[in-house]
């Protein structure tokens, strides 16, 4: 199978050591799975990296906009992670989770003087400025909180990683940071080091997303190394931090490329150390921001079929109690799965059709030209794999649906780690 954690076994899809039909029944559908050992596996081969090819100090930030939950902190913080948050509202999950602030870093490109006060008041060890109005901004509210905040600048170092466009996040006009070639990044750094109420001690970039190109990571390094060499030349300041965001890349689908991590953090930090003695500048402190490459392989999601809709001499439709309120990332990037007939996994492939869900939207496809049992129908269980990543965080209750709960697997034991949203849930703010 596509992974090590999911096996064949009588007729039945396993995950983590579960019978995923056993699960649908005891949980319902639409089911989020989340494979606890999965994720620390994941946590451990980036924080074992770092450690033995990085200089002192590096570590991995866990970007939570791949999946954010109360649970998923308590994971990383015990196996030593930093976490990257970039609203509010993660702050407050993780913060209520217990989470050491000191180790979390703010992202966003449009912090509000109100998210800046809650993250100051919370305690986050590093605000990622991304704008000269937010240098101003977050200079000014710390001054009246009586605060110094340490801060990494976030800059854009003209990177083409050749993903999909919609995470390609590195180039010159990009939404985000400020950009090197154009003399801004220069300019922010210097009014970063004139604020008496900041500390800076890093620059931050992030190329994208889906990557698997092995040098990617090599050629921003070379970029922003450069720029630190010249923040030294011109101010002779000394950058602690060097922040090169996240983006490896996961295998969605069989003959889809793969990438070694712990072979391109050494790849990467190697190249780090080299060039820093070669422009004479001190080896800054590694920080890398996974969050796809930690947690999608550790999640499925389950649906029960509806129906099964066969147009003679067109197409087929496979409809489940899910669609794009779970998992909406086919309608935004077309992005590939593999699905599995959880409850007939091993039987021969004799229906093609388009996996849809319930949703009022033609958009609402899981996924197109799927294999399944000739024999489908309603009552079966489907498993959409490979979904930890950006689909509980993009969920959604368009058409009133209730998002679903998730579901903890460990050792073949489950627990409910977040639960379903209720008809009554989706009435809590209304004014009725």
């Amino acid at each position: 199978m596509l992974y090590d954690n999911i096996e064949i076994k009588d007729g039945r899809l396993f995950f983590a050591g579960a019978d995923t039909v056993k699960l649908a029944a005891e949980y319902g559908t639409p089911l989020y799975l989340m494979d606890e050992n999965k994720i620390r596996e994941k946590c451990r081969e980036y924080k074992s990296a770092l450690d033995a090819y990085a200089s002192d100090g590096s570590c991995a930030i866990y970007a939570s906009k791949a999946c954010s939950f109360g649970g998923i902190y308590r994971i990383i913080a015990e196996e030593g992670l930093g976490a990257d948050v970039v609203s509010a509202g993660e702050i407050f999950t993780a913060k209520s989770a217990g989470f050491p602030m000191e180790k979390a870093y703010f992202q966003g490109n449009n912090k509000t003087d109100e998210d800046i006060r809650f993250a100051l008041d919370c305690g986050v060890g590093y605000f990622v400025c991304d704008n000269f109005e937010e240098l101003d901004a977050l200079d000014r509210i710390a001054g009246e909180m009586g605060k110094v905040q340490r801060i990494l600048l976030r800059v854009t170092p003209g990177i083409d990683p050749h993903t999909y466009d919609e995470v390609s996040t590195g180039k010159v006009d990009s939404k985000f940071g400020v950009a090197i070639e154009t003399g801004q990044a220069i300019e922010a750094v210097k009014a970063a080091l004139s604020k008496k109420n900041l500390l800076l001690e890093g620059i931050h970039c992030h190329v994208g997303s889906m990557v698997f190109d092995s040098d990617v990571f090599v050629r921003a390094a070379a970029v922003m190394l450069g720029f630190i060499a010249e923040i030294k030349k011109v101010f002779g300041f000394e950058v602690k931090i060097l922040d090169l965001g996240g983006g490896y890349g996961v295998k969605y689908y069989e003959g889809q490329g793969e990438i070694d991590i712990p072979a391109n953090i050494r790849q990467v930090a190697e190249y780090i150390s080299e060039k820093s003695v070669e422009l004479g500048i001190k080896t800054p402190s590694l920080r890398l921001e996974p969050g796809r490459s930690i947690v999608a392989d550790a999640g499925i999601t389950l649906y029960s079929v509806g129906s099964v809709k066969k147009i003679t001499g067109y197409k087929n439709y496979v409809s489940v109690d899910g669609g794009m309120t779970d998992n909406p990332r086919y309608a935004l990037y077309e992005a590939r799965y593999t699905v599995v007939t959880a409850n007939k996994a091993d039987s021969p492939l004799g229906l093609t059709a388009d996996l849809v869900g319930r949703c009022c939207e033609s958009g609402d496809i899981i996924q197109p030209s799927v294999g399944f049992p000739a024999d489908i129908g309603r009552g079966d269980t489907v498993a959409v794999l490979t979904t930890g990543a950006y689909n509980y965080s993009m969920a959604s209750n368009y058409n009133r649906i209730p998002r679903p709960p998730i579901v903890m697997v460990k050792d073949g034991k489950s627990s409910v780690a977040v639960r379903r949203e209720s008809l009554e849930d989706l009435l809590k703010n209304d004014i009725l």
